[in-house]
């Protein structure tokens, strides 16, 4: 798999790292915690914003409010603004869109359940998956009755999907059956899952219903079909025509060998229908093996939905703003002298993977737009450097003092009256 953006450590483990460096030097210390104390909580106010414009321009489609709740948006929820925000959250989270091929390849394989899944995709306008993270795991799945094979299988640590319903009267033309499912045509449904397997993406889908692979049908059709016809036209249909025969010409009916036989041939036939049920069963067995993982995707794994997904998702967002920002500005302040773009992002992964030993893609980009957007990093002819830790510290109180500009004169008038 390519290198992610997405930093696998906690943004306190990473600052107490950059913090170590000051351990001679109490007050760089201590000024260092006051300052990502702050910057943490302005980017959490950054994240309240997000919150409050995803889930007014969501309203309109979520499919846990009433259809009277969602009547009251009509004209405020705006489904353009929605996904752009919803976009510009993933992307700070540094979750990544999985492509059509990937996707594609996870519906023809599978890792976990061996099991063809069918989905009915006109039940959606458009739908989209996004990921972060990922590892791999030694699982073991059954091959035969008696034995069990290990495998590597490769899961995403997030995923989060997307779905936006169509229409009902397209719905109904199309012939699209929801079933139980409780969504309204016309809604957007979100869903965050943890720990999926690569291969196995398409179990988070609502309306994924379990279908016998070609294999299936071959071993359960054609040794039913070939065997019926052998056992029927060799054995049992010449003993009933023997004894039918011997009745109509009035010879004496041989009934030892007739019986013997047929006997025979019913057996025969007793031995396919249990091996066809022992192949049906298999596949009742994969349909019971899909459900426990199913229910164990919307039990355990599933971290939210629909609206209750925005909190998940602004979290993540929120950390992985703080931690770039913590080792873009830590990196920059140690340097003797100005780094540019390319130099810094060298550092800062080459320090991931001899420190840490994770090889990763530092958006580095990112970084630096969010130290130039609060003050903290300048760029003079392409290279890059920050403002002291004191100074830093007085440009982020006062960024936090223009957060909300209620004036002295404005507060008095009101006042007044």
């Amino acid at each position: 798999m390519t290198r992610e953006h997405y930093i696998p450590f906690n943004k306190e483990f990473l600052l107490e790292q950059q913090i170590s460096v000051f351990a001679e030097d109490p007050q760089k210390s201590d000024a260092f915690k006051k300052l990502f104390d702050i910057v943490e909580h302005y980017y959490h106010y950054e994240a309240f914003n997000l919150n409050r414009n995803l889930k007014q321009n969501y309203a309109l489609f979520d499919p846990d409010l009433s259809p009277k709740e969602r009547e009251a948006f009509v004209g405020k929820s705006d489904f353009l603004i929605f996904k752009e925000t919803l976009h510009k959250v993933l992307a700070h989270g540094n979750y990544t869109r999985i492509d059509q091929e990937t996707l594609d390849r996870a519906f023809k394989e599978s890792d976990l359940i061996g099991l063809n899944l069918s989905i009915d995709f006109n039940a959606f306008k458009d739908y989209e998956l996004y990921v972060r993270g990922h590892h791999k795991a030694t699982e073991k799945v059954s091959k035969f009755v008696f034995w069990k094979k290990e495998i590597e299988v490769e899961y995403y640590d997030r995923v989060m999907v997307y779905l936006n319903y169509n229409e009902a009267d397209y719905l109904k033309e199309k012939k699209v059956k929801l079933g139980k499912m409780p969504v309204d045509p016309g809604s957007i449904g979100l869903k965050i899952f943890k720990r999926v397997p690569k291969n196995d993406l398409e179990t988070i889908f609502p309306n994924a219903i379990p279908r016998m692979s070609t294999r299936d049908k071959l071993f359960f059709w054609v040794p039913g079909i070939g065997g019926g016809i052998s056992l029927l036209s060799t054995t049992v249909i010449p003993a009933l025509i023997g004894m039918y025969a011997a009745y109509q010409s009035g010879e004496t009916i041989d009934l030892l060998n007739s019986k013997a036989s047929l006997n025979q041939g019913l057996i025969a036939l007793g031995i396919l229908c249990a091996y066809l049920f022992r192949q049906y069963s298999n596949f009742i067995n994969k349909k019971i093996k899909y459900g426990k993982m199913l229910s164990d995707s919307l039990y355990f794994k599933n971290l939210g939905n629909n609206s209750g997904a925005f909190y998940s998702l602004l979290n993540s967002s929120e950390e992985e703003v703080l931690k770039e920002t913590i080792l873009a500005y830590a990196f920059l302040y140690r340097s003797p002298t100005p780094l540019t773009e390319d130099e810094l992002d060298a550092q800062i992964e080459s320090w991931f993977l001899t420190e840490l030993h994770t090889d990763l893609d530092f958006d580095v980009k990112d970084a630096l737009e969010k130290l130039q957007n609060i003050g903290l990093g300048i760029e003079t002819n392409g290279k890059w450097e920050v403002i002291g830790l004191d100074n830093a510290l007085v440009k982020i109180d006062k960024l936090w003092d223009s957060v909300f500009e209620y004036n002295q004169e404005t507060t008095s008038g009101l006042n007044c009256t």
